[in-house]
């Protein structure tokens, strides 16, 4: 019901989904990955066994061009999830693994074990939830579930004429509070070269490249070795963690290079490998807190 990294690889995405499952894959393969689990999709099947029905016909009955029906659809069901409660021996479970994580912070992030088919890419759909502590473990592993039910979702799945059950993995992963963090591309997407590497670079927590907060320092990197190009880019403010939650913190040196060349090498290689290993282009979220952490690889789909 309850896997560790180590014990998944890609022939797990049925159960932990697509997010879950690459993790795995790459912990095996030795890619360094932050430490973590993954609430199977079974653990959501056997939760919603009392409510799917009543799920199951609120969703038939909406009618989704009606925004307001499909808000207050998605809320009624967003909040019988909430409510309801996991079998003792599953929470008492998840909180035993969590303890064994041996770390104060983790993230819990949506792994849909529909996330790689061509005809539901629920990438991006569903929810994550950062800083999440002991106590409000158990919380957001619901609300993860809950998030197959937003109206952004249910307007999906109906569009998309998706019957039945759709299930869904939680992975929960220890938090890197990373000195540095970005983004990787093991071909580079604008030139389309496949013998590039483009690697994106901040201070603080990746969140603030990928909502666009910040524009990143760029490197390109040859994949036979040779740094080709570095872009400085200015950053007076810096997204990181603290007890409330993720706050921004000023850079005190705006125009500062974010990695210097001996670690954007040491990172090229590491995205070589991956790439290698997958045998297909790779995107990737990568964080450094005294070495290299892989957080994510999914294959880049705009080649």
């Amino acid at each position: 019901m309850i896997k560790w990294f180590k014990e998944i690889n890609m022939q797990d995405v049925l159960q932990c989904g697509g997010k879950g499952a690459s993790l795995g894959e790459m912990t095996q393969a030795g890619i360094p990955v932050p430490d973590g689990f993954v609430i199977t999709a079974a653990v959501f099947d056997e939760f919603a066994k009392r409510i799917i029905r009543k799920i199951e016909r609120m969703i038939d009955e909406v009618d989704e061009n009606d925004n307001n029906a499909l808000n207050q659809c998605s809320k009624r069901i967003q909040k019988l999830i909430i409510d309801s409660e996991m079998r003792s021996s599953d929470s008492k479970s998840i909180l035993n693994h969590f303890r064994r994580l041996d770390c104060m912070y983790v993230a819990v992030r949506s792994s849909a074990t529909a996330e790689d088919s061509a005809e539901a890419a629920w990438a991006g759909q569903l929810d994550s939830f950062l800083n999440t502590d002991e106590k409000t473990l158990l919380k957001n592993v619901k609300r993860c579930w809950a998030s197959l039910f937003t109206p952004r979702a249910i307007f999906y799945r109906k569009e998309k004429n998706i019957n039945g059950h759709i299930s869904v993995a939680v992975v929960v992963q220890k938090m890197i509070q990373s000195k540095v963090s970005g983004i990787a591309f093991s071909v580079h997407p604008v030139t389309k070269k496949r013998d590039e590497i483009l690697i994106e670079a901040c201070f603080g927590l990746g969140e603030a490249i990928v909502s666009g907060a910040i524009s990143p320092d760029s490197y390109v990197v040859e994949k036979d070795g040779f740094l080709q190009d570095i872009k400085v880019s200015e950053q007076k403010k810096a997204l990181v963690r603290s007890q409330n939650g993720n706050i921004w913190k000023n850079v005190s040196n705006d125009f500062v290079q974010k990695l210097d060349g001996k670690k954007i090498l040491e990172l090229a290689s590491a995205i070589i490998d991956i790439e290698k290993h997958y045998g297909f282009p790779c995107d990737i979220e990568w964080a450094y807190d005294d070495k290299f952490y892989i957080v994510q690889s999914r294959p880049i789909t705009t080649l």
